[in-house]
């Protein structure tokens, strides 16, 4: 039977809106629009990926490219991004984001006044977002981007597939471009003035952006306050300021023990790059005196800690403050590492002895054991309550001799349980030092 003129009209503007060719089934619409992206060629010291991804030295040598098949690395450019929920849109036009080239990137991030470190090169950025390929899918998280400069990874993210991301901008060069992608994709980029390393200081009163409350962040964001044993609401990703890198992981370390900050809202996770220094540091465990510190103990007791990549430090690019140029005196060798390191707070942190409340009591205890790594953690203990070491140590099933520079972070854990349900011991003790957030970092 011959179809109408009205009918053909129809048929004709479907195939138009869809893309479809002239022999294409009118019912049949196409999934993706493919553009390839291709990158100066780059070797990277990759340690190995989760099974499945591993990448041969003769794959990472060649520029990548989008594969056909590869639907993960497509984004929704008009998809309304439901937070916590993955739902989205359908629509038949879909496109990545360009990621620019090395040069493109570099010139913008040297709008940059301030001492900083960029990803500028598309295949780094797809590196990480390869790592974070699971976070991604899994797509319960809200991902906080640090810094984020030119947007690089920020496209790569999005590239990927993650449903909501909130870019974290402290120089107000960058917002600009940050929030005219922010208006072409309808929910899924959410651009805000903040440093994040700036977050909660001391004081109180009006907030002058970038520096910010996190409760008026999250408020500001829609995002609640879960329980500690929940999912990961927000995963942090970026790269530690070189500046004053230690101070800040010790602030978050308390933040992390008190439940203040962030951490108020669950166990926010720090998928970071961190220098090789601090990160020995971070790992090292005991008997190795010289490395082995309180800054250690407390992270590895709070959380589960996974190196995921290795980087050179060349591969970045570090502006240097004021000039807004490339720095050729950094604090590291050009040949040194960054990290790029899950910090995933336990789920058993917190129990009926250890709690938000005394958890800067947790803090200060470990690091007045490990002032002096070589000192008998017997003689610590009767510091602090005269005659209980014998008891405790007994219980810890240790030696007398046994120095504070050989006891794991899980035993300093017990070791504060076992103080706490004594009922011996008194917080005198706790003036001992002053308890302070920031700049503690010489224990």
């Amino acid at each position: 039977m011959a179809a109408c003129g009205g009918c053909r009209f129809f048929v004709l503007t479907l195939r138009t809106l869809c893309g479809t060719s002239r022999s294409a089934s009118p019912c049949v619409l196409p999934l993706t629009k493919h553009r390839s992206l291709s990158t100066s060629v780059r070797t990277y010291s990759l340690d190995p990926f989760p099974s499945g991804s591993r990448k041969s030295p003769a794959q990472l040598g060649k520029p990548e490219r989008i594969s056909p098949s590869s639907g993960g690395v497509q984004r929704n450019l008009s998809a309304v991004a439901v937070p916590l929920q993955g739902q989205f849109r359908p629509l038949c036009r879909y496109d990545p984001l360009d990621l620019g080239d090395v040069d493109e990137n570099t010139q913008k991030a040297l709008a940059c006044k301030h001492l900083r470190r960029f990803i500028v090169d598309p295949s780094l950025a797809r590196i990480v977002t390869d790592h974070l390929a699971g976070d991604i899918d899994d797509g319960k998280a809200v991902i906080f981007e640090c810094n984020p400069g030119p947007g690089v990874l920020t496209r790569a993210l999005l590239n990927r597939g993650a449903q909501r991301v909130v870019a974290l901008e402290s120089d107000t060069n960058f917002l600009t471009e940050l929030k005219d992608l922010e208006d072409k994709l309808e929910g899924q980029l959410d651009v805000v003035h903040c440093d994040f390393f700036k977050l909660d200081p001391i004081g109180h009163g009006s907030m002058k952006p970038p520096a910010m409350y996190s409760e008026k962040l999250f408020s500001d964001l829609a995002i609640s306050e879960v329980p500690w044993s929940a999912d990961v609401p927000v995963k942090i990703v970026g790269i530690f300021t070189q500046r004053n890198e230690k101070n800040i992981l010790w602030k978050l370390i308390y933040n992390l023990f008190e439940r203040r900050s962030i951490f108020r809202y669950g166990r926010v996770e720090l998928i970071m790059f961190i220098s090789q220094k601090e990160y020995t540091k971070l790992v090292t465990r005991p008997r190795d005196y010289k490395n082995y510190q309180a800054f250690s103990v407390l992270w590895q007791m709070a959380c589960d800690i996974e190196l995921l990549h290795e980087e050179p430090l060349s591969s970045f690019l570090t502006v240097s403050k004021k000039t807004g140029r490339p720095s050729s005196k950094n604090t590291q060798s050009q040949s040194d590492n960054l990290c790029l390191v899950r910090i995933t707070p336990r789920e058993d942190l917190f129990n009926s002895y250890l709690t938000p409340l005394n958890g800067s009591t947790l803090v200060l205890m470990v690091k007045q054991c490990l002032a002096k790594r070589k000192s008998r953690l017997i003689e610590q203990i009767n510091s602090w309550s005269p005659g209980s070491g014998p008891e405790l140590i007994s219980k810890l099933g240790f030696l007398d001799d046994t120095m504070t520079g050989d006891v794991y972070p899980d035993e300093f854990k017990r070791l504060f349980e076992l103080m706490e349900q004594s009922g011996n011991f008194t917080e005198s003790w706790l003036y001992e030092e002053t308890l302070e957030t920031t700049n503690t970092g010489h224990a």
